[in-house]
């Protein structure tokens, strides 16, 4: 015993760098894998995000206001967003009256007829009309004409949306639309360019594609009144949250001379 131990001391003795030297705790992979797996799992269970990250029920501000949402464009540049359809009540309970009343009165004279009574003046007069008088007669070109007239006026109806005045907004929710008048939508305007240094009067008109501002300054060049209404009428574009993107045309003069 005492021999071994004299050489051991005598090798350290003759190798000092081993002297501090240790072995390194190793660790197995898998046991590792699983606890770094483990740990990060716990982190993301707990709600630990990056700075970076973001969550799929993440919005930002900005993408509410604009209506895009994660993946999907905003509402100025969504084809899908339609306007809104008249229900065309007026013209459709005009037709239906109509059409009521003369199947009806129709109905009672061959009724009539069919119970040996004699058939309605007005009946035999339109059967005596209709087979005296020829196809290029002056009264029957003319109700052809205002059939031919009355049908497209109907089919026009039933094929476009109406509702001109309502100008469709970008959609919030997926359930609610919303419009705005375009009377309403100019006053906007027209207020926001009243706030403009050297504005005096300014007429504002809005159709379903632009906005056109007519505007009288009395002081200040007219190029800066100008580039002022764009940029002011640009940003009143902007916010009024409008579906579809709007054009805009500005025109500014200077007051007449009395």
């Amino acid at each position: 015993m005492s021999d071994s131990g004299a050489e051991e001391r005598d090798q350290q003795e003759e190798q000092p760098g081993r002297r501090d030297t240790r072995r390194l705790p190793t660790l197995d992979k898998e046991s590792g894998d699983k606890e770094s797996g483990g740990k990060g799992a716990g982190d993301r269970g707990s709600g630990g995000r990056g700075p970076g990250d973001q969550g799929p029920g993440d919005r930002h501000p900005d993408d509410e206001r604009s209506g895009a949402g994660p993946g999907g464009r905003g509402g100025a540049d969504d084809g899908r967003t339609r306007r809104f359809w008249s229900a065309r009540r007026v013209p459709a309970a005009v037709v239906a009256l109509v059409v009521l009343g003369a199947a009806g009165l129709l109905l009672y004279d061959v009724a009539a007829v069919r119970a040996h009574r004699p058939a309605m003046a007005w009946r035999r007069w339109l059967a005596r009309e209709l087979a005296i008088r020829h196809l290029d007669s002056p009264w029957v070109l003319g109700a052809a004409a205002l059939a031919v007239v009355l049908g497209i006026w109907l089919i026009v109806l039933a094929v476009t949306p109406g509702l001109r005045q309502l100008l469709p907004m970008r959609p919030v929710a997926p359930d609610v639309r919303a419009g705005l008048d375009r009377s309403a939508a100019a006053l906007v305007l027209r207020d926001r360019a009243m706030e403009v240094a050297g504005v005096q009067s300014v007429r504002m008109t809005v159709s379903r594609r632009k906005a056109t501002a007519h505007a009288v300054s009395h002081f200040r060049a007219l190029d800066e009144v100008r580039a002022d209404l764009d940029t002011a009428l640009g940003e009143g574009l902007r916010q009024l949250g409008l579906a579809h993107r709007f054009g805009l045309t500005v025109h500014v003069r200077r007051p007449k001379k009395r």
